[in-house]
């Protein structure tokens, strides 16, 4: 999976801050840094789309030293805490997976659904937002 350089930032009395230098203008932000983080993917996944639908090119992923030597003078690098961000496919694209769960549990899945694959993707997407 692609990961892209991200600078996150906190002021007192406000949520973290995430800005991506090789996409000037994809931020994003959360009340704790785990949920930056969250939505730091999403935003940038979302960023990434929306250049393709586009046509724009997406650039290749810089290290973190080649961004410093690049001196952009829009990053802010004081207080910044530097992470990479994974690059998320774009959604809709469906795989089979094998698992292995207690016989129980599957049970009381099957009792609440019809669907167990769009049940446990549900159940998924709400505990991975926090």
């Amino acid at each position: 999976m692609t990961h892209y350089v991200a600078l996150v930032h906190k002021e007192p009395e406000s949520d973290y801050g995430v800005i991506f230098p090789d996409f000037p203008g994809c931020v994003s932000a959360g009340a704790s840094f785990d949920e930056a983080m969250r939505m730091a993917a999403e935003a940038l996944a979302g960023h990434v789309d929306l250049m393709r639908r586009d046509g724009d090119p997406i650039p290749a992923p810089r290290g973190l030293e080649e961004i410093k030597v690049a001196a952009d003078d829009w990053l802010d690098w004081e207080g910044a805490i530097v992470t990479l961000v994974p690059l998320l496919p774009p959604p809709g694209r469906s795989i089979r997976i094998n698992i292995t769960i207690e016989e129980r549990l599957l049970a009381q899945i099957d009792a609440a659904t019809t669907n167990r694959s769009g049940f446990l993707a549900e159940a998924a997407r709400r505990a991975l937002s926090g």
